[in-house]
């Protein structure tokens, strides 16, 4: 993935294929939670219209952006963004602020356009009445309000008559088969050994905070107090009286510190993948873990117990069978409750939804205002039905030329990346040749998918808005639990059109490209060579490079999880990614803030590799040519200053650091600096000397693919 968009307590109704798809290559986000099954691409049968006017601007570089009273060799950064970032400070309902985020706001401008049309249309069915439900009921804020926490009654009334160690594991089934697992990750995805076939993983989860970290380390220690007083003023306000609250509040904070102590971190999770796999028969692992076998977990969900799955992390999975024999049942009902108000709150009364945004976005990431109600609901209808919205999306904000454009980009970089596998000096013949295999079989998708998803099932309506969210997580999930066992639909994708974002996918070794970002500052039609190279192109590459950073060169050409190296050259990718990890880990993002140089070494190799492919591919598609300087900059210039523009980005100092503890994207500054500093291209581009900051050279410099 491109960008570190993260979600902190994210729904723990998001299937584990989406986590392991994220930490395979670092990269990608939860998509939309898929639907029943595949249906041609088929022209819309309801025409809908796009007014371009009422369509935020796009964010190109302009030479004006430039600040000349800096350097491009000491501070590349500042040269090309500090004009622009001093004088674009973050909007009030965002914690950052920057290329991609004007994207965002741009896509979501369009999604509104197409969600208010379809909300307008009678008699409608399929993905327009889909979407127009969704819409029409999440901005009926009056009967949202009125409802209050009445949709969820049965939730609460199950909870609360939780008194025993049966009865709880009872209720951790049931919800799990509508699509509301709370305490932990469940879901298919490709097995690591044979990625044809979906297989069954479980993974650690039930956290409220972002990471583990959060429970123990001494600079976090303010926002555990602060999660413990938000928990507390849900529970009051679901009924709770205030004191019992702040008691049940401490039960649970200690409830998930106890998960704490048995999960992975985020540096952890993210450069080891092989964590997730953990191939164990049910009957195995019924043994780890007594007091809540998977046989039996695996028959509530209506799914064939098979031969085998993935309990991925079981360190984790045996604690919560021995809380559910020594944790009283009404601190497990505390929890509950908590987790089932909380997970619930954006689609609830204002109330409950203040005050998630007070400590979630306040709080935790220094966000001053609440997005108004109609993005919260665009918000909800991506997490929901991504993909049916992407199919208004195309059609209207999406034009054909722009396809063509990238695939031939595509085969540009795919041709330059061949080559620099072949130039490797420090990778033998062996070894090159299986690096060659994985590059030929690499399969890219651009824009959207040939075949839609059909949500046919799916019964929404106009009355209550959180009941279309509980009916799509329910239909979403079963639907998923129906991929169990079966082969692998490589013709599915993990984010949906409108996403301004990419991703590679190891197992089935894809690179992918939404619609969104072909925009500037990254694809721009008006624009020269340099400038398309320097910004999409740069992603083609980072995207692809991903295939060999150093969680998704673990994976071969068919994309299983192996070992396709000699010893030696492994030893030598390891002393490479070593010098890269003392390069990010030297950055400092803020007084006595170091940016995690392991955490972010999957992105900084894509970074490196891909932006040094771009070039390459630049030189080959302009060789020859001859290169008027324009607006007085070189076509080298322009192409890293294009690089440069993409990576402008401002952040609250809150958001900042919950990134640098869980997010594997180095901050933007330093990506926009961290890979041309190791390449000499740029040193000639700027006439950068020895000794400046942005040429690194000699055992410095760090050259990998």
């Amino acid at each position: 993935m491109l960008t570190g968009a993260i979600a902190v307590n994210a729904p723990k109704t998001l299937l584990l294929s989406l986590s392991i798809a994220a930490a395979l290559s670092a990269c990608q986000k939860p998509a939309d939670k898929p639907a029943s099954a595949n249906v041609p691409v088929k022209p819309e049968a309801v025409p809908y219209t796009l007014d371009e006017a009422k369509l935020p601007p796009v964010n190109r570089f302009l030479p004006a952006d430039l600040d000349t009273s800096k350097s491009a060799c000491t501070d590349f950064s500042g040269y090309v963004n500090g004009k622009w970032l001093a004088a674009n400070t973050i909007p009030g309902d965002r914690s950052s602020w920057g290329a991609f985020e004007m994207l965002d706001e741009r896509s979501q401008g369009v999604q509104r356009q197409l969600a208010e049309q379809a909300a307008a249309k009678t008699n409608t069915s399929g993905v327009d009445k889909l979407i127009g439900d969704f819409w029409a009921s999440g901005m009926d804020a009056a009967k949202i309000n009125a409802q209050g926490l009445t949709p969820l009654k049965p939730q609460l009334d199950a909870i609360a008559g939780l008194d025993s160690q049966a009865k709880i594991a009872d209720y951790l089934r049931a919800s799990a088969a509508k699509g509301e697992n709370i305490l932990f990750g469940f879901g298919p995805e490709a097995d690591f050994k044979d990625s044809t076939m979906n297989i069954a993983y479980a993974a650690q989860g039930g956290l409220g905070l972002p990471d583990r970290g959060y429970y123990f380390d001494k600079d976090k220690a303010d926002k555990l107090a602060a999660y413990q007083a938000h928990v507390a003023k849900v529970l009051a306000l679901s009924g709770v009286p205030a004191a019992d609250a702040a008691t049940q509040a401490k039960d649970v904070v200690a409830f998930e510190t106890r998960l704490a102590k048995v999960s992975k971190s985020s540096e952890e999770m993210s450069r080891d993948v092989s964590l997730f796999y953990n191939p164990i028969s049910p009957a195995d692992a019924d043994k780890l873990t007594p007091n809540f076998p998977w046989t039996k977990f695996f028959e509530s969900q209506g799914v064939a117990v098979p031969k085998m799955f993935s309990l991925a992390i079981p360190a984790f999975h045996q604690e919560v069978s021995k809380m559910l024999a020594d944790v009283p049942a009404a601190q497990w009902q505390s929890y509950l409750r908590f987790h089932t108000i909380d997970s619930a709150a954006p689609y609830l009364s204002d109330d409950f939804a203040n005050e998630r945004f007070d400590f979630y976005g306040k709080t935790l990431r220094g966000q001053k205002e609440m997005k108004e109600r109609g993005k919260r609901v665009l918000g909800t209808i991506e997490e929901e039905a991504g993909e049916a919205m992407g199919q208004l999306y195309v059609k209207v904000a999406f034009p054909a030329e722009s396809k063509a454009r990238m695939e031939q980009l595509v085969k540009h970089l795919s041709d330059a990346l061949k080559v620099r596998i072949e130039h490797l000096t420090w990778m033998s013949d062996a070894t090159k040749k299986k690096a060659l295999d994985k590059w030929a079989s690499f399969t890219p998708k651009i824009g959207y998918p040939d075949k839609w998803r059909s949500w046919e099932g799916l019964a929404t309506q106009r009355d209550s808005y959180i009941g279309n969210v509980l009916a799509a997580n329910a239909f979403n999930y079963q639907w998923a639990m129906g991929k169990i066992g079966k082969p692998v639909d490589k013709t599915e994708w993990g984010m949906s059109p409108q996403t301004v974002n990419a991703y590679y996918n190891p197992s089935q070794n894809e690179i992918v490209f939404p619609a969104a970002i072909l925009q500037p500052p990254f694809f721009d039609p008006k624009a020269d060579d340099a400038t398309n190279f320097g910004g999409i192109g740069a992603v083609i590459g980072h995207e692809m490079t991903h295939g060999y950073d150093d969680q998704g060169s673990r994976f071969g050409p068919t994309g299983n999880f192996e070992n396709w190296w000699t010893s030696e050259d492994a030893k030598g990718f390891g002393g490479r990614t070593d010098k890269l990890i003392a390069q990010f880990s030297g950055y400092l993002a803020g007084p006595g803030q170091h940016v995690n140089g392991k955490l972010t070494l999957g992105e900084n190799i894509a970074d490196l590799g891909g932006i040094n492919t771009a070039y390459d591919a630049m030189l080959k598609a302009t060789e020859g040519k001859p290169d008027p300087k324009t607006d007085g900059l070189t076509r080298d210039q322009r192409f890293f200053l294009n690089w440069g523009t993409v990576w402008r980005r401002n952040f609250t100092p809150q958001e900042l650091n919950v990134r640098l503890t869980t997010d594997p994207h180095a901050p933007a500054n330093f990506r926009a600096i961290g890979a041309p500093s190791n390449m000499p291209a740029f040193a000639q581009a700027f006439g950068c000397k020895a000794g400046d900051p942005m040429m690194r050279s000699g055992d410095q410099q760090v050259v990998i693919w």
